[in-house]
């Protein structure tokens, strides 16, 4: 590879890192943002505030929480929200984690390692 080459591939892995870094980030705010709705909605409908404190150290439970009670409580709209947002995060921390391994194939010494202890991914 030419180092003109090497110089455009190096500039793509990273606009691939940072459009999967944007991506990842816009999803992860919106994960926060709709799983504090859903906690207001757990302390404001249950009996016992026992339910929002298991919600708020185990955001898993307030989405399940959330998905049990859509339809009862009018969540459904933000429940489908929070999915595609947790999609969204996932697809972004893909494709940024593509971005940084190429990288570390390409210019393994950026990362701290040698060329020659790079385990070779081609297949032969």
């Amino acid at each position: 590879m030419r180092h003109d080459e090497t110089e455009l591939s190096i500039r793509n892995n990273n606009i691939t890192i940072i459009i999967g870094g944007i991506i990842f980030g816009i999803g992860a705010v919106a994960q926060i943002a709709f799983w504090i709705i859903v906690l207001i909605k757990m302390f404001k409908t249950e009996t016992s505030p026992l339910q929002g404190i298991i919600g708020i150290f185990c955001s898993l439970w307030a989405y399940i929480w959330g998905w049990m009670n859509s339809t009862k409580l009018g969540l459904k709209k933000t429940m489908i929200q929070w999915t595609v947002a947790t999609i969204l995060a996932i697809v972004g921390y893909a494709i940024m984690t593509v971005g940084i391994i190429k990288k570390a194939q390409e210019n393994p010494e950026a990362f701290g390692v040698q060329p020659s202890s790079m385990p070779s991914m081609q297949m032969e």
